[in-house]
């Protein structure tokens, strides 16, 4: 029985981090960024419908939600894999002048646009067989990744009690001069609060241990952002079904011959 989990991209942080997720779990199920089922992977046995469902041109497609508050990010993400997601799971804000790296803006927002982004969650979780729960990408420093991604975490709770929550939580550089946002540490505060009160498992991943495991594990002198979100991708791959569904452990992924 499939035990499908649903992933929320929230704000610009989220959405970069989630798009590499994507590309490494279509690498690792045979899946090309089209959505179509390699041939050496026709005769797999892994679970594809955990984070997959196949439409009815036999494409599959993400269990995901592509959420923020502008459109500059989201228009990136449709750029890069055009074909892969269902263009109704994407949320964009009309005005899209997004949050401001402000926590109670992303947070009053969400309760204007909730009607909408709870009915996207309502027509993916009625379209799974029996969901075992959510797991949702965000950055707990920003504005729309910790406001609103703090108000979707109540919602969920609210909404779906008795499923399972997990969080990839990009912490901020511990730095003082690494970020211009004075904000930063008021918008992690608030959000930590929302995360142990509504969220089941927290996985914590530091900004400052990511450049420092990047620069001196794997020798790259300046990581990208996208090199720093490939490893998350990594994690996350390796990570999704063992705190949150015991269910369909083990995790079986293809890879190319």
């Amino acid at each position: 029985m499939p035990r499908e989990i649903i992933t929320l991209q929230v704000g610009q942080c989220g959405n970069q981090i989630g798009m590499e997720f994507w590309k490494q779990l279509c690498l690792e199920h045979g899946i090309s960024m089209d959505g179509r089922l390699e041939d050496f992977a026709t005769q797999g046995g892994d679970r594809k419908d955990v984070f997959f469902y196949q439409a009815d041109d036999e494409q599959y497609i993400p269990r995901s939600l592509l959420i923020d508050l502008e459109p500059r990010v989201l228009s990136h993400v449709q750029q890069t894999l055009p074909r892969l997601f269902n263009q109704e799971n994407i949320f964009s804000h009309p005005e899209g002048g997004g949050a401001g790296n402000n926590w109670a803006a992303g947070y009053t927002i969400g309760g204007s646009v909730q009607e909408e982004i709870l009915e996207m969650i309502d027509r993916e979780a009625d379209g799974s067989e029996s969901l075992e729960g959510f797991m949702m990408c965000h950055s707990i420093a920003g504005g729309t990744g910790s406001g609103l991604g703090s108000f979707l975490l109540e919602r969920l709770n609210d909404h779906f009690p008795k499923k399972l929550i997990q969080t990839y939580s990009v912490f901020p550089n511990q730095s003082t001069d690494a970020s211009d946002v004075v904000v930063q540490p008021y918008n992690s505060l608030l959000t930590l609060k929302r995360l142990t009160l509504n969220a089941d498992a927290v996985v914590v991943l530091d900004n400052t241990a990511l450049n420092r495991i990047a620069t001196e594990r794997l020798h790259v002198p300046n990581p990208s952002v996208e090199q720093i979100n490939q490893l998350v991708s990594t994690v996350m791959a390796d990570l999704p079904t063992s705190p949150l569904s015991p269910h369909i452990s083990p995790y079986l992924p293809l890879s190319p011959p």
